[in-house]
């Protein structure tokens, strides 16, 4: 009986092994659960915040960061209401590229350097009315106060601000009022590829070889964003030391990442985003490696020790105060720097998704109190009237609107290619080789450092990463180090074999088809790879965690040994391996990344090109590449 136990147990285990593979679960979506678990030490805190914070910079396609152009700003059209002024605005981003919006300042102001807030707003644009009925609505509800002023809250609230002595700058999204070179069609409803743009030449934005090269609408809107602080900290009448954000949804975003980015905000009003439920459904909320590994509620705490309010409405908010979903945790890691008093996180569910009075009075008080207004309490809005068409537009005929549309889109994202491959060649050697392997090793995910730290377990044919929870089946030789080298061999090779061979078999490697992606009616990568490693990611993985296994077995030198169609993996894994690889054998060397036109390629890498394709790392390895 005992042979037959012993075989059950083994049969069990190889079984179990094979379930728990975490890869084999539906791909997460931005649905899903991202829970936030703050470490238990500032020390584990910090080095968790510099990883997490390049995976921004990585996402956002500004890694390194891009040299800032000349704004060449133009301010006019000043319109006065009592206690404020409003002016229109617009500078390049980057050349060409503009950014447009209100700027609103307290009027005859008798402080010459005043706090400024910077207000992204979300979906519904800042000319967002709820119109006559709606707003009468929103006050029978107890969400607005004001027939007139109410019907525009984003208006509202930064008139508001204004009137309280910050200058506020309230810029455009992408695709929204006067910010159309990019529509609002191709910014925030972009559902369908369009095959015209899905070239290696003549590409467009969602299309593989931007996604490659990291360009995205979530990147530069997160970018304008930056530059919106650059023009703000800019004015004779702003202290620059004393400079908040605060958006709603969309906006709420924006204000999260900019809190993450940027060190010049001193405090931070993110609402309606902040949450381990929904991520932000439309295409501008979401980019390629976003958030692998993290959610909104961790992205907000890189704010952290720095004040930063936000709300729990009716809407993917609502269980914020709830323990394990988001505010508690948030609590928590602000009690480990001592101030536990500078994260906030009302409870306003009796109204759904919003940013209206009763949130923007208690937004009001935050920066009252962090930016030092010295306003009594409690503080309330006062009406005005409305803004015109006129008084809104910031083009007209002495300001015409820059040039848009499809050909536009094309030069700018060949401009950005251009500026991304200057600045990255700019660099002094000895810093281009620290950005480009913390670069590679945030869009594969892993570093060979990652891997050494793992737990392994062999079970049957199966190599176990017992601390990812994956597992790779392979054929491995009993006495690694009786060899004078070991043989990490993937693929194919029809020449050659030899006595101490490892042979994994990669994720997926024997699934033909395009790779996996979430169940979402609109086919945008950021939607499947902002949350999920890639397949070619995940091969990488593998071959990572074996030399990391076999390196813990036996000191022997190991090479790898790629046959067709694996030859890539193998260059990935390993420049990121460095001297654990003595040399690399390959069949050919002549795919690159720039030749994929589909997301859904099985070989796509968000970031591959950005980052030099494999001509960077087939340069890096010299003359440990060979050719079989």
């Amino acid at each position: 009986m005992k042979p037959i136990l012993s075989l059950l147990v083994f049969m069990i285990l190889v079984l179990s092994a094979r379930a728990d593979d975490i890869r084999n679960s539906p791909p997460k979506d931005l649905n899903g659960f991202f829970p936030f678990d703050p470490p238990s030490t500032l020390e584990e805190w910090k080095k968790k915040k510099k990883n997490l914070t390049v995976r921004l910079q990585v996402a956002t396609g500004l890694y390194p960061m891009p040299s800032k152009t000349p704004l060449n700003a133009v301010i006019h059209g000043k319109v006065t209401r009592a206690g404020f002024t409003v002016e229109k605005v617009y500078f390049e981003s980057v050349p060409g590229f503009f950014v447009t919006g209100l700027l609103f300042r307290p009027e005859n102001s008798k402080i010459k350097k005043c706090p400024a807030v910077l207000s992204p707003y979300g979906h519904g644009g800042r000319l967002q009315d709820h119109g006559k009925k709606g707003v009468l609505n929103q006050i029978k509800i107890g969400a607005e106060k004001f027939e007139e002023s109410g019907r525009n809250p984003k208006i509202a609230r930064c008139a508001t601000l204004a009137r309280l002595g910050c200058v506020t700058f309230l810029f455009d999204m992408i695709g929204y009022a006067d910010n159309l070179q990019l529509s609002f069609q191709l910014a925030h409803r972009f559902a369908k590829r369009r095959p015209e743009f899905e070239k290696n030449k003549d590409w467009g934005l969602y299309s593989a070889q931007a996604e490659m090269r990291l360009h995205s609408i979530f990147g530069l809107q997160t970018w304008n964003s930056i530059r919106a602080l650059d023009f703000l900290e800019s004015l004779p009448d702003v202290d620059p030391s004393r400079i908040a954000v605060t958006g709603g949804s969309g906006g709420g975003t924006q204000t999260i990442l900019l809190g993450a980015l940027d060190d010049r905000p001193i405090a931070s009003f993110p609402n309606g985003m902040v949450s381990s439920s929904m991520q932000g459904g439309c295409t501008c909320e979401n980019a390629s490696l976003l958030r692998i590994g993290t959610g909104n509620v961790e992205m907000t705490a890189l704010f952290a020790p720095k004040p930063q309010g936000m709300t729990a409405a009716d809407d993917w908010t609502r269980e914020m105060l709830v323990k394990g979903k988001g505010f508690p945790e948030l609590k928590k890691l602000y009690e480990l720097y001592g101030r536990s008093r500078n994260v906030i996180c009302p409870d306003l569910t009796q109204f759904k998704h919003n940013y209206n009075y009763v949130t923007r009075a208690i937004m009001y008080s935050w920066f009252n109190r962090h930016l030092k207004l010295k306003h009594p309490e409690p503080i309330s809005e006062q009406d005005f009237k409305l803004l015109s068409k006129e008084e809104h537009a910031v083009w007209n005929k002495h300001h015409p609107s820059p040039e848009g549309g499809d050909a536009y889109e094309r030069r700018l994202v060949v401009q950005l290619d251009k500026r991304d491959r200057r600045l990255l060649e700019s660099l002094e050697e000895n810093k281009k080789a620290e950005t480009m392997i913390i670069a590679w090793q945030t869009i594969v995910g892993r570093s060979m450092k990652n891997a050494m730290e793992n737990e392994y377990q062999i079970v049957g044919n199966r190599l176990i990463n017992q601390s990812m929870k994956e597992e790779i089946e392979l054929q491995i030789p009993e006495n690694l180090s009786s060899s004078p080298k070991i043989v990490v061999q993937i693929g194919t090779l029809p020449k050659k074999s030899f006595n101490h061979t490892v042979k994994p078999v990669l994720f997926r490697q024997n699934h033909d088809g395009p790779t996996e992606k979430v169940a979402n009616r609109r086919d945008f990568a950021g939607y499947t790879h902002g949350y999920n490693h890639s397949r070619f990611a995940r091969q990488v993985h593998d071959l990572l965690s074996v030399i990391a296994y076999v390196r813990t077995q036996t000191e022997t030198p190991i090479e790898i040994h790629a046959g067709q169609g694996f030859e890539a993996q193998a260059i990935v894994a390993s420049y990121l391996a460095g001297n654990l690889i003595n040399k690399v054998v390959v069949e050919s060397s002549n795919f690159r990344f720039s030749q994929i036109t589909n997301y859904n390629d099985s070989y796509f890498l968000p970031g591959a090109i950005k980052y030099g394709d494999l001509d960077f790392l087939i340069q890096n390895l010299g003359k440990k590449l060979k050719r079989s």
